[in-house]
C-alpha cells in the first residue's frame, strides 16, 4: 500500500471507530464528537477505559497495535458491564463489531469505578500472558532480536550452534513491512508449517534512524535479497516470493560499504585497491588439499587437534580436503606426517557461475573489480555493466526495465545513467570455499537489513558429549571487539546472587 492508501485505510478505520462507539462515548459522559477525531478519541477511549494514556501510543505501533486491538475491545466492553465470558469471547471473535450491539441495541450502563482486576484466576492468567507476549514483541520487533546461527559460513567468528542477541537500535530498527503476522515467529508458523503473516495489506518501508552506521567488516544479519525457498532447510523445493521483512535472515561479514570498489584476488579481499584487513577476531578459512604420505589423518588425533572433524569432504589415497584458517594450515604444513598441503583457488579467468554471470569469467577466489552502489550516486549503462544492476533496478527499486535494439528503457525513457535511491552492501562469510554470499547472489540494499549482532548468549556444540556440548567459553561473549574471546557469564552468575541475596535480605528484614 502506498502512503495515500494508508492515510485513507487509517480513515475509514476512525469512520468504524466512531459509527460503533459514539453512543457509549455519550453514555461514559464525553461528547459524541469526541468518538470521530483522530488520536483524541484514543486519548478519550482511554480515560473511559480507566487505562493509562500511553497506550495511545501503541496503538501506532506496527504490530503491536494488532494485539492491543482486542485488549481495548475487550475492556470497552467491561467498561459498560459485560463482564461476562460469552462477552469476552464475543468482543474477540467478532473482531470488536460487538460494540455496535452495545452502542446500537443494548441497554448498557457506564461504570464509573470499575475494577480492573480480573474476577477470576483463569482471567488473570490470561491477562498476564497477554502483557507479556507484547512487552516480548515490542522488544523483539524493535529492540533486540534472537537468533540462531545455522550454518559454518562465518567459522570461526560465529559458529554453528551460536546463540545471538541481534540489537535492531544501531542500524535503525525497521518497522515490519508485513504488520499482520504471528508475533515473534518469522515466515512459518511452528509445528503447522504455513506462512505467519498476511501479504496485504504492506507497509512501505521505513525505519527509525539508528545511532551507528555499517562499518567495514562489521557483521550483519539481513534478509537474504534472492530468497525464494518456502521453509529455509526444511523445503527448498518448494518457491514463494516473499516480502523483504519475511526473506530468511542471513548472517555475514560486511567487507564492502556503499561507495566501495571491491576486488577479490587470490582468495584475498582488496577495498579500493588496498588489501583489506580483518579484524582480529576474524579467522578466513579455506579448502587445502593435504597429503599425508599415506597416513591415516581422520584415525589420529592430529585430525581433532585442528579443529577439522567436519571438513573431511573426501579423501583419496590419504589425500584430505580440509577447511583451516592461515593459522592451523601452518601449523600442519610443519608436521612431519604431511608431505604436501596446499590451497584450492580457483585460476583467474576461470569461470565459475558467481554474481553476475559466467560471461564476466569471474569465480570465488578473483572476483571484480565491482562498485558497491551508493545512494545519490549515478553509474554508466551500458550492455557490459547493466548486469551488474539490473536487479537493483527491477527489484530493488522498483522500476521498469526493458532492453530493445541494444538500447535501455527505464519506465518507458531511454537511458544510457542511473543513479541509485539507496545504499548497498558486499557481504562474505570467512568461511570463503563454504559460504553462499554476495559472490553468488549480489548485494545487499539497506531495506534489507536487520541489524547488529551483539552477543551470544549461549553456545550448543551438537557433535560434543554431555555437558561438554556447551561451549562454556563463548557463553556469554561479545561479537566484536578486539582481543581474545571473553565470557563474562560469571559475572552474570554473581549478578544474579547477589540480586537475589539482597532481594532475600530486604524480605527477612521486613
Amino acid at each position: 500500500m502506498t502512503s495515500s492508501e494508508w492515510i485513507l485505510f487509517f480513515l475509514a478505520l476512525q469512520g468504524v471507530h466512531f459509527l460503533g462507539t459514539w453512543k457509549l462515548y455519550k453514555k461514559a459522559g464525553r461528547k459524541a464528537w469526541e468518538a470521530l477525531v483522530p488520536i483524541y478519541n484514543a486519548v478519550v477511549l482511554m480515560q473511559i477505559i480507566n487505562r493509562p494514556k500511553w497506550w495511545v501510543f501503541l496503538l501506532f505501533v506496527p504490530v503491536i497495535n494488532l494485539l492491543l486491538f482486542p485488549v481495548l475491545w475487550v475492556e470497552t466492553s467491561r467498561s459498560f458491564g459485560k463482564n461476562s465470558t460469552v462477552a469476552t469471547w464475543l468482543s474477540f471473535l467478532s473482531l470488536g463489531f460487538y460494540l455496535y450491539y452495545l452502542n446500537y441495541m443494548a441497554d448498557v450502563a457506564y461504570v464509573t469505578d470499575r475494577d480492573l482486576k480480573p474476577k477470576s484466576a483463569l482471567g488473570e492468567w490470561v491477562s498476564s500472558i497477554l502483557f507479556a507476549v507484547i512487552a516480548a514483541t515490542l522488544v523483539h520487533t524493535y529492540v533486540m532480536q534472537p537468533f540462531t546461527i545455522p550454518t559454518s559460513s562465518l567459522e570461526k567468528s560465529l559458529l554453528v550452534g551460536d546463540f545471538l542477541f541481534v540489537s535492531k537500535f544501531h542500524y535503525g530498527a525497521r518497522v515490519p513491512m508485513t504488520p499482520i503476522a504471528a508475533p515473534m515467529v518469522h515466515d512459518t508458523l511452528p509445528l503447522l508449517g504455513i506462512r505467519s503473516y498476511l501479504k496485504k495489506p504492506a507497509i512501505p518501508y521505513l525505519r527509525i534512524p539508528g545511532f551507528q552506521k555499517i562499518k567495514r567488516n562489521d557483521i550483519v544479519v539481513f534478509n537474504w535479497p534472492t530468497d525464494t525457498v518456502q521453509q529455509f532447510f526444511k523445503r527448498p523445493d518448494r518457491k514463494i516470493v516473499k516480502p523483504v521483512d519475511k526473506k530468511s535472515n542471513y548472517v555475514k561479514r560486511c567487507v564492502a560499504i556503499a561507495g566501495d570498489s571491491l576486488e577479490i584476488r587470490g582468495g584475498d579481499i582488496y577495498i579500493n585497491g588496498l588489501y583489506s584487513e580483518m579484524p582480529e577476531r576474524a579467522k578466513p578459512q579455506f579448502f587445502y588439499t593435504v597429503d599425508t604420505k599415506g597416513f591415516n589423518l581422520s584415525e589420529n588425533s592430529l585430525y581433532n587437534k585442528y579443529q577439522v572433524r567436519r571438513g573431511e569432504w573426501g579423501k583419496r589415497e590419504r589425500q584430505y580436503i580440509l577447511n583451516l584458517d592461515e593459522e592451523h594450515a601452518n601449523k600442519m604444513k610443519k608436521n612431519p606426517f604431511v608431505k604436501s598441503i596446499q590451497k584450492n583457488l580457483r585460476k583467474k579467468g576461470e569461470a565459475e557461475r558467481v554474481f553476475p554471470s559466467a560471461s564476466y569469467k569471474w569465480n570465488r577466489d578473483h572476483f571484480g573489480p565491482i562498485y558497491i552502489p551508493e545512494k545519490g550516486k549515478t553509474v554508466e549503462l551500458t550492455s557490459k555493466t547493466l548486469p551488474l544492476y539490473s536487479r537493483i533496478i527491477k527489484e530493488y527499486e522498483h522500476h521498469r526495465l526493458t532492453t530493445e535494439a541494444g538500447n535501455i528503457y527505464i519506465d518507458g525513457k531511454l537511458a544510457d545513467r542511473y543513479t541509485f535511491q539507496q545504499n548497498y552492501y558486499w557481504m562474505m562469510g570467512d568461511n570463503r570455499h563454504n559460504s553462499e554470499d554476495s559472490r553468488y547472489w549480489g548485494y545487499v540494499p539497506f531495506d534489507h537489513v536487520v541489524g547488529k549482532p551483539v552477543f551470544v548468549w549461549f553456545s550448543w556444540d551438537s557433535y560434543g558429549k554431555g555437558l561438554g556440548k556447551i561451549r562454556w567459553e563463548r557463553l556469554f561473549t561479545t561479537v566484536h571487539g578486539d582481543g581474545p574471546l571473553k565470557s563474562y557469564f560469571y559475572y552474570f552468575l554473581g549478578m544474579l546472587v547477589i540480586y537475589y541475596g539482597f532481594k532475600k535480605y530486604r524480605k527477612r528484614k521486613s
